[in-house]
C-alpha cells in the first residue's frame, strides 16, 4: 500500500500533456524514484518500422561511455585457449556441451552470452530459450566471435545490445538513478545516436514515434526525442 502511494505522489510531479526535454527528463526520473534500492534508468521507444520485414529490423549495440552501474553477469560458450581467454576477462560462466545442455534445461543466471563461431552450431539450439529473452549470440552484435575477450570486456564495460520488438518498441538502460544527471545524458546521446544511426531506409514516416523514460517502479516522464 505505501508503495502505491509513493508511485502515485511520484506520478504526480509528471505532466503528461507535456514533452520533455531530455535533460529535463532526467532530472525529473531521479526526483521520481520511489525505491529504497539504487532504481535503473531506461529509455522506451515505440520506432515507426515494421520489425516483420527483414529490411527494417532495428538492432545495435552501444558503448555507454559511463557504463550502466551494474556488473552483467556474462556466459561464453568456448573450448581450449578461448574459454581461458574468457575466463580471465572476466566471464562468469565458461563452458562447452554440458553448458549448452545446462542452458535448454532452463537454467538462465546470466545477462549476457558470447560464443566462438565454431560453438554456434551448438548454440543454435538455444534459439527458443535464449532468442525470447534477446540473449541470442550475434554476430552482428560482436556476440560471436573469435575474440571472447574483447566481447567480455566490453560487455563488463557497459556495452549495452537493443533490438526492436515485434510491436515496434525498443529499451535500453542507461545506468542508474545515482548517476550524475550529466552522466545518464551522456549515456541517452550515445544510446539515442546509435538508434538513429540504425534507421532503416525503408522505414517511412517518423522514425522515433514516442519516447519516455522512467526508472525502476517510477512512473513514465514522456520524452521529447
Amino acid at each position: 500500500m505505501k508503495r502505491s502511494k509513493n508511485h502515485r505522489k511520484a506520478s504526480n510531479l509528471v505532466d503528461r500533456d507535456r514533452l520533455y526535454s531530455p535533460a529535463e527528463a532526467l532530472k525529473l526520473a531521479k526526483e521520481t524514484t520511489n525505491v529504497k534500492f539504487d532504481a535503473t534508468v531506461e529509455v522506451a521507444l515505440r520506432l515507426g518500422v515494421d520489425p516483420r520485414k527483414a529490411d527494417q529490423m532495428v538492432r545495435g549495440t552501444v558503448n555507454l561511455p559511463n557504463g550502466t552501474g551494474k556488473t552483467a553477469r556474462v556466459l561464453v560458450f568456448a573450448t581450449g585457449e578461448r574459454a581461458e581467454q574468457a575466463r580471465a576477462a572476466g566471464a562468469d560462466i565458461v563452458g562447452d556441451d554440458d553448458l549448452v545442455e545446462k542452458v535448454q534445461n532452463g537454467f538462465l543466471d546470466f545477462d549476457s552470452v558470447v560464443a566462438t563461431p565454431d560453438l554456434m552450431g551448438k548454440v543454435g539450439r538455444l534459439g527458443r530459450v535464449l532468442g525470447p529473452r534477446g540473449l541470442m549470440p550475434n554476430p552482428k552484435t560482436g556476440t560471436v566471435t573469435p575474440d571472447v575477450a574483447k566481447a567480455v570486456t566490453d560487455i563488463k564495460g557497459g556495452k549495452i545490445e537493443f533490438r526492436v520488438d515485434r510491436h515496434g518498441n525498443l529499451h535500453f538502460i542507461i545506468g542508474k538513478a545515482s548517476f550524475d544527471e550529466s552522466k545518464l545524458m551522456e549515456n541517452y546521446q550515445a544510446a539515442i545516436d546509435e538508434v538513429n544511426r540504425l534507421k532503416p531506409s525503408a522505414a517511412k514516416g517518423r522514425y522515433i514515434k514516442k519516447a519516455v523514460v522512467s526508472t525502476t517502479m517510477g512512473p513514465s516522464i514522456p520524452l521529447d526525442a
